[in-house]
């Protein structure tokens, strides 16, 4: 099973919440491409997250969850919104958006985000020792 690092949050500036503390990134061609594929719902849990760039669509082939996908454009700000994407599905392309995160089932409803919201993508800061 692929493990994901959280490496950030997604925080909703407009509504003042966050939609991810373990925010993992998928940046590179091979990360982009393996998603969230053979990681287990259990693990991929409220507060999880996979903020994906460049994207402009996703799908959840051989996904064995739901998921809920928010489209951002380079300012931050929601393009387009998924509600509980199902398995074995294709999002649409939305050539207006830059990057798109991928989040547990009914985040986007119990955080009520929406089209326009703003959303800051905050890195961690590296732990010193």
């Amino acid at each position: 099973m692929p493990e994901l690092i959280s490496r950030g949050q997604a925080f909703n500036q407009t509504r003042q919440v966050h939609l991810a503390t373990d925010l993992a990134f998928a940046q590179t061609h091979w990360t982009r491409l393996r998603g969230l594929l053979g990681v287990s719902e259990g693990d991929f849990r409220n507060g999880c997250g996979l903020w994906i760039r460049p994207c402009r669509g996703v799908h959840t082939l051989a996904m064995r969850f739901p998921i809920d996908v928010v489209y951002l454009d380079r300012a931050g700000r929601v393009v387009h919104i998924e509600h509980n994407l199902q398995p074995w599905r294709f999002s649409p392309v939305r050539m207006q958006a830059a990057s798109v995160l991928e989040l547990p089932s009914h985040t986007l409803a119990r955080t009520e985000t929406a089209l326009g919201d703003h959303i800051e993508i905050q890195m961690k800061m590296k732990e010193t020792k």
